[in-house]
């Protein structure tokens, strides 16, 4: 769930990559980084902490200089939250320096980090990401084109990759197209970005995604694309529009807010119950609430608010600090609340602590009536694409039904949008079980790529039942 940014050929370049980052900081709050190049040397920051807090200071930008520059929010699921695994990771190879940014999880990296540890390889971090760089510099081809082929010929997994060389930056999308990644365009300069929104904070024009499977190399010259993989089916995740991606952004041609309004009106339509207001659980919720309290033809009210100070608890790293921020984070609104039948909206339950704890808050604001509609169906199966879920046994609708889930976090009443809902607010018919449209996991234990790592490769929902993340 990392954000990436990079751009070439813009006088500015560090110092657009930092405003980059600031729009994608809802991709990871843990760490960020900054590398720059400026036709002679690289330059390099990296630190624990948000964007504002380590590239607020002019004199930082001004150490970065350079036409080119790539730059990383980290939001760890492969390694230990550390210095150390912060990105973009840097190494000087026979070619010159390699600058790496990575958003995704590689499910063979522990498999292939075993395997150049024992030829004598050195790691300096325990991310994932790593491993690329070794199997970059393992290669024999002869031109770094064709050595960054053979190296992501190797890994399994999903990823979107932006780097920077001596004379070129470079962009990747796994076959599936697991992850976003798009590209923008500032005057003369090339930008690359998970997300939309990061141009939009520069003035930058958006020109297209970047396809799945597709190796994009920036250099003087302009674009060079290639696309040296197998194809395979696109398969975007499809939390992306539930959850992850900035509500103004448009990914892989869809608006994120217009389809989160969607989702709140097939909610609705599939599970409507008399009540006097819907309520969101901000900030990820409120469009699929306002869809909802469309198609319900109910008052939309903000009852629940939301301190912008305080980060997004589902990503944090520890129980406790997530237990903690539900408290800080939110506080309900007794005036919209009170003597009140509430339709309550979220757009997931993972372990169902939170949710617990908002519904206790929402009670005790003074709530007749609490039901919770949930903008995803039940989350039963873990994921190891680059988001940080628990394994299935602290999955609270794996483990109860749904009549139990409603009992545990203390509603009235709770239901879920159906799976088919879901692709049908996304404009499709419904879900192709023959070739899905989207990334689908945790919902359907579905997994499209082979989670070697886990199990070895067998990723059958059988075998998956009871396994832990272990990269």
């Amino acid at each position: 769930m990392c954000g990436i940014f990079g751009i070439y050929r813009n006088v500015d370049a560090a110092a657009n990559t930092a405003l980059g980052l600031h729009a994608l900081q809802h991709r990871g709050q843990e760490a960020a980084g900054i590398v720059s190049f400026n036709g002679e040397r690289f330059f390099a920051h990296r630190d624990m902490g948000l964007v504002g807090e380590i590239f607020g200071d002019e004199e930082i930008i001004r150490a970065l200089p350079g036409y080119a520059a790539i730059g990383h929010n980290r939001y760890s699921t492969s390694g230990e939250t550390v210095a150390r695994n912060t990105q973009p990771l840097f190494a000087h190879m026979d070619f010159g320096g390699f600058a790496v940014a990575h958003n995704g999880n590689l499910t063979n990296s522990m498999t292939l980090r075993k395997e150049l540890v024992r030829e004598g390889r050195i790691f300096q971090s325990t991310s994932d990401t790593e491993v690329i760089i070794h199997l970059i510099a393992k290669s024999r081809e002869s031109t770094f084109k064709d050595r960054l082929i053979w190296a992501l010929k190797k890994v399994i997994g999903a990823y979107c990759l932006v780097m920077l060389i001596d004379d070129k930056m470079i962009a990747v999308r796994d076959p599936y197209g697991v992850r976003p990644l798009s590209l923008g365009k500032l005057g003369e300069a090339y930008i690359v970005a998970s997300e939309s929104v990061a141009f939009d904070i520069i003035g930058a024009e958006f020109v297209r995604d970047i396809e799945p499977g597709e190796m994009l190399f920036i250099g003087n010259d302009g674009l060079e694309s290639s696309f040296p993989f197998e194809k395979v089916n696109k398969r975007l995740d499809i939390f992306e529009y539930i959850y992850f991606s900035r509500p103004d952004s448009i990914v892989d041609g869809r608006s994120v807010y217009e389809a989160r309004i969607n989702i709140g009106r097939k909610l609705a339509e599939e599970s409507h119950v008399d009540a006097d207001v819907v309520v969101s659980v901000p900030d990820s919720g409120n469009p699929s609430a306002m869809g909802y309290a469309r198609e319900a033809n109910l008052p939309f009210e903000m009852g629940i608010i939301r301190n912008h100070y305080i980060g997004r608890t589902f990503i944090e790293p520890t129980d406790k600090i997530r237990h903690l921020g539900v408290k800080l984070k939110h506080n309900a609104s007794r005036k919209c609340l009170e003597g009140k039948r509430v339709v309550l909206v979220d757009d997931s339950i993972v372990r169902g602590t939170t949710s617990r704890k908002i519904v206790e808050m929402v009670r005790a604001a003074g709530a007749k009536e609490i039901h919770f509609r949930v903008s995803s169906p039940p989350k039963t199966w873990p994921c190891f694409y680059g988001i940080d879920t628990p394994d299935r046994s602290k999955l609270i609708a794996a483990n109860h039904t749904v009549e139990e889930v409603e009992k545990l976090i203390g509603v009235d009443s709770l239901k879920y949008i159906s799976l088919d809902g879901l692709y049908q607010a996304m404009g499709e018919k419904g879900r192709n079980n023959d070739a899905p449209q989207f990334e689908d996991s945790v919902f359907t234990g579905d997994y499209p790529i082979p989670l070697v790592d886990v199990n070895g490769g067998n990723h059958s929902r059988d075998n998956i039942s009871l396994i832990r993340e272990t990269t």
